[in-house]
């Protein structure tokens, strides 16, 4: 029998960007609201004090950050006749546990997607006719434009102390900045961080190109600030342990440096950790949410009621519970309908390492997460489909996020993994090579979706959730694209060797290897209910009171890290419940 807890306004799902969001929103409100979160409670200190963080193998290789794939996993097959399997070892994604989640341990790339970005399918259409699209992709456009969220948009960065450079605001191009990005309203809060060895290289060889680099936006402050809440940020150190870590110094932008120092002192919000969250209850109807079902700390069963349910987790488990809670119809591929599972994306990520002689001197012990030099001359519409062969943008970068002899020393093609050699290689090149990343869309498709496993169960009893994903043609083609496109522009550099890592035609999708943790969809927004589970405020189109906030929105992913667009969702669907749900609880669209 559950131990059953006095109702409360709110409960929330997960502690990390988007449920510290909704938290501090929903108290502003007035409202009393419940967080809970799976994982511990994790602060800057002592939890990522200096030198405790700063331990490569605990940090990269044991992963103390993140999940335990031993109590909660995902199987994963290539195509719907396969028969799924386990993911039993960290590759590609990194969902976070603990208060701050994955915006705990994030590198700190900020940005704004582009507004033909929101309306992808429209764009394209336009463009080059609706047969170019393949008819097995399913892309939609997102139910909001880039003029509704940049308000959104724009406050998030405010929290964040996002670093940058604006490239267009109130549509006026300015020097420095990206003049192919939405316009924007202001400057980013700090100016950009300073570039290393790599960076600068990439601007020079793109400026020869005839692109237009610019700063990537980082919320890495490149500066102390202040954001709206009163918290504080410190500059950037260059420490090189952004990724897979917290930020020891208070530099790098997270929930629990911007937002939780002010909800924790709120006596109208309650933060419950070490709680596992099995399913949402409904009501007889299976039209109302009544609250959720937890395990706590000790492993007890408890109800916790609530009049607004929030679903706050990493994307695949915002999907596995709408999924085991039953709520919104789940997607069958083979009649193309049902929602809940349908349009999941990941992203396409490939590199370019550079080796050059002993003058060249690049120091890749130092880094800042998100910082460095990118370009979107080969993104959005500045980038013609017809002619590249296929659909979505992408964008190159020089980014150096941190480097170490345990999360890996690149050496030049035809070095073997271990013995003398590779260690003379590791020496050699160490100080004197760089990397480039090309980072592309990923389009959905009706064969690529998720569901609940037939076969295998969690630590708790429940299935599993089942990914079938694998890449397609379109996605080959454009990493082979990008790569293309960045050893040509590397060439410039005159380095002594480079090598790729494109895609080759036929290639399988291997969830082992770390491609990026950008992983989107299985729930997303959109205009018609037979196609998406959400409406444009993200609430469920069957569940008027649950709301599902995170990249699960997604109905494809662009050629950008998904963060800052689901920290502008985030503030977009807090507005609507503070001024269209609250005063009137119900569908705030009419299916």
């Amino acid at each position: 029998m559950a131990n059953t807890k006095p109702k409360v306004d709110a409960v929330i799902v997960g502690m990390g960007w988007t449920g510290a969001i909704l938290a501090k929103e929903l108290t502003d409100a007035g409202l009393n609201v419940v967080a809970l979160e799976r994982g511990g409670d994790r602060d800057t200190q002592p939890d990522f004090a200096y030198p405790k963080v700063v331990d490569e193998l605990e940090g990269s290789v044991h992963r103390r950050y993140l999940q335990s794939l031993s109590q909660e996993t995902v199987t994963i097959r290539h195509k719907p006749s396969d028969t799924a399997v386990p993911y039993r070892q960290m590759g590609s994604f990194k969902p976070g546990t603990g208060v701050g989640g994955a915006g705990s341990h994030w590198s700190g790339a900020h940005f704004r997607p582009l507004p033909e970005d929101m309306v992808l399918r429209s764009n394209v259409e336009q463009r080059y006719g609706k047969n170019f699209i393949p008819a097995d992709m399913t892309i939609q456009d997102f139910p909001v434009t880039y003029a509704e969220l940049e308000p959104h948009l724009h406050m998030f960065e405010l929290v964040c102390g996002t670093s940058g450079k604006a490239g267009v605001i109130n549509g006026v191009v300015q020097e420095g900045g990206n003049p192919f990005e939405g316009s924007r309203s202001s400057e980013y809060p700090l100016g950009p961080n300073p570039n290393y060895l790599g960076g600068e290289q990439f601007y020079k060889a793109a400026k020869e190109m005839g692109w237009h680099p610019y700063p990537i936006p980082a919320s890495n402050a490149s500066g102390p600030y202040v954001n709206p809440y009163g918290c504080q940020l410190g500059p950037c150190n260059a420490c090189g342990f952004c990724s897979d870590y917290g930020c020891l110094n208070y530099s790098k932008a997270s929930p629990n440096a911007c937002i939780l120092p002010v909800l924790r002192q709120r006596p109208k919000f309650e933060l419950r950790t070490h709680s596992q969250v099995l399913k949402v209850n409904l009501d007889s109807s299976g039209k109302k949410a009544t609250g959720v079902t937890y395990l706590d700390a000790q492993g007890r069963e408890v109800e916790q009621p609530a009049d607004l349910v929030l679903l706050c987790a990493f994307q695949l488990y915002n999907v596995h519970l709408m999924l085991l809670s039953g709520i919104g119809q789940p997607y069958d591929p083979e009649s193309n309908t049902g929602t809940v599972g349908r349009n999941y994306s990941y992203q396409n990520l490939n590199r370019v390492v550079l080796f050059f002689d002993k003058d060249v001197q690049a120091n890749g012990f130092i880094g800042i997460g998100g910082a460095g030099t990118t370009m979107d001359d080969l993104n959005g519409n500045q980038l013609d489909n017809a002619k590249a062969g296929f659909v979505g943008g992408g964008l190159v970068w020089a980014r150096q996020p941190g480097a170490g002899p345990v999360r890996g020393i690149n050496v030049p093609k035809g070095t073997p993994n271990w013995g003398a050699e590779w260690k003379k290689a590791a020496a050699d090149n160490f100080r004197h090579n760089f990397y480039y990343e090309v980072q592309g869309a990923c389009m959905a498709y009706r064969q690529h979706y998720l569901s609940l496993d037939p076969t295998y169960k969690d630590s708790f009893g429940r299935p599993l959730l089942r990914m079938t994903f694998d890449w397609h043609p379109n996605e080959i083609k454009a990493s082979q694209f990008f790569v293309g496109k960045a050893m040509e522009m590397s060439k410039v550099l005159n380095p002594l060797s480079m090598s790729g890592d494109a895609k080759k035609d036929g290639e399988r999708y291997n969830i082992t290897k770390y491609q990026s943790t950008h992983t989107c969809g299985g729930a997303i927004m959109g205009a018609d209910p037979k196609t998406s589970a959400l409406n444009r405020y993200l609430q469920s189109w069957d569940v008027s009171n649950v709301f599902v906030i995170g990249a699960n929105a997604f109905p494809q992913n662009n050629g950008y890290n998904p963060t800052g667009l689901v920290g502008g969702l985030a503030y977009w669907a807090a507005t609507a419940i503070r001024e269209k749900y609250l005063p009137d609880p119900g569908p705030l669209v009419q299916a």
